[in-house]
C-alpha cells in the first residue's frame, strides 16, 4: 500500500503537536512566592513559597510555609503520565482546619496538562479525619502560569467546602530566594 507523503508529514506534525500540548510551560520551574493581597486567607500560616520542578512526565510540587520561626516543607511527587498514591498528601488548610490524613490513608492524585501546557490540573481523592470519624475529601486543583511566565494562579476546590481558594504567586529570583 502506497502512503501519499502529505499524510506522512500531516501525521508527523499532529504527533509533534500532541506532544507540545502534554508538555509543561517551562515557566512552572523554580521557586514561586505568595502575594498575600491578592490571595485567599493564609490561615494557620504567615508565608508560603511552591516550588515547582517539572521532569518529564514528573512534577514535584513543595510547599514551603512560614509560621514566625515554624517552617514546614511538603513535597507532592505527582505524575502527569499515571495517577500516583501518595501517603502523605499535603494540603495548604490542613493546618488552619485541624483536619489531618486519615492514618494510614492514602491519597490517589492524577495530574495532567491543560490549556497548551499552561496549567497544571490535580485531581486528589484522599481520606481526612474529623470528629465524626474518617470522611472521603475530594481537591481540584489548578496551577496557571501567566503568559508572561512571571505569575502563578492556584485555584483549589474541595468538595467539604463552597468557596474556592486562591492564592496569587510572584515568581522569584535565586537573589531573592536567599532571603
Amino acid at each position: 500500500m502506497k502512503v501519499h507523503p502529505f499524510r506522512i508529514v500531516l501525521g508527523i506534525g499532529l504527533a509533534l503537536l500532541s506532544a507540545n500540548l502534554l508538555t509543561a510551560n517551562p515557566n512552572f520551574n523554580g521557586r514561586w512566592r505568595m502575594d498575600p493581597a491578592q490571595s485567599t486567607a493564609l490561615d494557620g500560616w504567615q508565608k508560603m513559597d511552591l516550588v515547582i520542578a517539572v521532569d518529564g512526565s514528573q512534577v514535584d510540587v513543595t510547599h514551603a510555609m512560614q509560621w514566625r520561626s515554624t517552617k514546614h516543607e511538603a513535597t507532592n511527587h505527582l505524575d502527569t503520565a499515571k495517577t500516583v498514591t501518595l501517603d502523605d498528601y499535603f494540603r495548604v488548610e490542613q493546618r488552619h482546619m485541624a483536619v489531618y490524613p486519615a492514618k494510614h490513608g492514602v491519597t490517589q492524585a492524577t495530574t495532567s496538562w491543560i490549556d497548551n501546557g499552561r496549567t497544571l490540573r490535580i485531581e486528589a481523592n484522599t481520606l481526612v479525619e474529623v470528629s465524626q470519624g474518617n470522611v472521603p475529601m475530594r481537591i481540584y486543583r489548578e496551577l496557571r502560569v501567566s503568559e508572561m511566565g512571571d505569575k502563578l494562579t492556584l485555584i483549589e476546590l474541595h468538595s467539604t467546602r463552597n468557596r474556592p481558594l486562591v492564592y496569587v504567586f510572584d515568581k522569584v529570583t535565586s537573589e531573592e530566594a536567599a532571603k
